[in-house]
């Protein structure tokens, strides 16, 4: 899971256009309902950004939908990426031998 959220992180910051910028943003309360009764989609995972923002990672293991908002110091909330798939497992790579980690 952190390797998941490693990247999802490493994806947005190298971003160009955030998503709130194209004006897919509204109240966290109405996304976050409609997130749980349209995909049955929780919150698997949350961080701060370095503007302040609360980026949260919503999922669902039942319908493989997952969702990346981002509320903005102001209170707005905003999508910025969704898509199916979902894996909540993550498989670790094991150092090659004889190297040290």
């Amino acid at each position: 899971m952190r390797l998941f959220i490693t990247v999802i992180l490493t994806l947005l910051a190298f971003s160009t256009t955030p998503a709130y910028a194209q004006g897919i943003c509204g109240e966290r309360e109405a996304i976050v309902k409609r997130l749980s009764e349209k995909y049955g989609e929780t919150r698997q995972s949350m961080g701060l950004q370095r503007n302040n923002g609360v980026m949260e990672i919503f999922a669902s293991e039942e319908s493989g939908t997952w969702t990346i908002l981002v509320t903005l110091p102001n209170g707005m909330t905003c999508l910025v990426a969704a898509g199916e798939a979902y894996d909540s497992t993550v498989a670790v790579e094991e150092a090659p031998k004889g190297r040290k980690t």
